[in-house]
């Protein structure tokens, strides 16, 4: 029997739900708890096994302060991107990362710096970082 492959769609809202959960400091119980769900049906959704249905999707837009249309933002869609396969692959890379626990803390972090001059060093030394790595694989 073949496994169920989550629908592109599904997992990108439930990707924009784990992403916006996490911003707010919100755990996955807490919201299951505020739905009346488990943690692990919140699981599922997040990452696209379950769909949300869409009175479902308006609890968790109003729970977590944003717009629905929020967890559409950047969603695969059945048309050719319009900037080509290598902006929807950026797309797809920043928002998988901002998705990760340290992608959240990292952004928290980083626009809590009030210095511009601060702020671009610390690009500069990430990027010295990650071609320094590049070099040595």
């Amino acid at each position: 029997m073949l496994k169920k492959v989550p629908n592109p769609i599904d997992r990108h809202v439930g990707a924009r739900v784990r992403m916006r959960r996490m911003l707010a400091g919100v755990s996955q119980e807490k919201l299951g708890e505020a739905l009346g769900l488990t943690f692990q049906q919140v699981q599922k959704y997040e990452k696209g096994a379950n769909r949300i249905s869409a009175s479902r999707l308006q609890q968790i837009a109003q729970m977590l302060e944003v717009p629905v249309s929020f967890f559409f933002e950047g969603a695969p869609s059945g048309d050719a991107p319009e900037g080509g396969f290598a902006d929807m692959a950026a797309t797809t890379y920043v928002s998988d990362f901002l998705a990760t626990s340290e992608g959240v803390q990292l952004t928290k972090a980083f626009v809590r710096i009030k210095s511009s001059r601060v702020r671009r060093r610390i690009v500069d030394l990430v990027e010295a970082l990650a071609e320094e790595a590049e070099e040595k694989a």
